[in-house]
């Protein structure tokens, strides 16, 4: 037993000698073990293995920014810069959203909000991303644009995953978009597993608060339970509002895409095919809790009693 007097900082907690970074069945995410290059280093050691460089594969990000125009668009550049910091944004919502969820069905509520206040600030900062591409102007890229068809930033099945963790899960979208059969094997995977709708549903019913599938006056009861007496069930009111400020950034976020769209190219169609008459009606698609809207009932409650904005959670 350590003595009363050793120094905090001494006593520590066994680690596993390997720690996986992400989730099982990601297959994108590297163990330490596969990058033997830095996994003796010691960090700060002087002379060590272990680098800036090496430890973020810096060379190797730098070199997957390929333009495709000739001569090379001046705005390019910039172009997939930006997309390829939007995928690696989702790449950690992803993650987090999974997060989320297990802590959910765990019944760890405040671990959840945790991760949730994470995801929420990435999602300020793709939000800011646009800002940084509307310097373009559409002049600027027209230059290259024609080089991309048929790649159409519609085709990002992160984007599709993000969707269906957080409860909007469309069937269809595997013949449209799963280009390879990896990319529809993890559409499919994630139109059949639980969503972050039904981690909170779990969570209720951990507090007595009843959610049955086949029931949607019996969810309301349980939401308006909720709502009315958010002293009581203060963990649930604040978890879903975490939740409902989640939609509300990734919401927005897609709405101020569309406009930047818009923007660079009116009512053209785009390089995938898909313009603005097929991007639109997905504004207005934030995540329906279940097939009765229950977030509808939420909102509808929490304008009634004064604890916030209320917003439309229809489809």
């Amino acid at each position: 037993m350590a003595s009363e007097h050793m120094p905090l900082r001494s006593i520590r907690r066994p680690r596993p000698a390997t720690m996986e970074v992400g989730t099982i069945d990601d297959p994108q995410l590297v163990r330490s073990e596969e990058r033997p290059e830095i996994r003796s280093a010691r960090f700060g050691e002087e002379g060590g293995e272990l680098s800036y460089g090496a430890y973020l594969r810096v060379p190797e990000l730098l070199k997957l920014q390929t333009l495709l125009s000739d001569p090379p668009a001046h705005d390019e550049l910039l172009f997939i810069i930006l997309h390829q910091a939007y995928e690696l944004w989702f790449k950690e919502v992803l993650f987090e959203l999974e997060s989320v969820r297990s802590a959910l069905f765990e019944g760890d509520s405040h671990r959840a909000r945790h991760y949730l206040d994470r995801i929420r600030a990435i999602e300020r900062v793709m939000i800011e991303h646009i800002a940084v591409i509307e310097t373009m102007s559409p002049q600027e890229f027209l230059e290259f644009r024609h080089n991309l068809a048929p790649a159409s930033g519609f085709q990002s099945i992160q984007f599709r995953e993000i969707e269906c963790l957080s409860g909007l899960k469309e069937p269809g979208i595997i013949s449209r978009l799963g280009s390879s059969v990896e990319e529809r094997g993890r559409l499919e995977r994630r139109l059949n597993e639980p969503t972050i709708w039904d981690a909170f549903c779990a969570l209720m019913e951990r507090h007595s608060l009843a959610m049955p599938e086949d029931d949607e006056a019996a969810r309301r009861d349980s939401l308006l339970m909720v709502m009315r007496n958010k002293d009581a069930y203060a963990e649930l009111f604040f978890t879903s509002e975490s939740l409902l400020e989640h939609d509300e950034l990734f919401s927005q976020w897609r709405y101020h895409h569309v406009l930047m769209v818009e923007r660079q190219i009116g009512a053209k169609t785009g390089t995938g095919g898909s313009g603005l008459t097929l991007m639109q009606p997905g504004v207005g698609k934030v995540y329906p809790a279940d097939p009765f809207h229950q977030y509808d009932l939420w909102a509808e409650e929490r304008s009634e009693w004064g604890s916030g904005r209320a917003r439309s959670w229809s489809s």
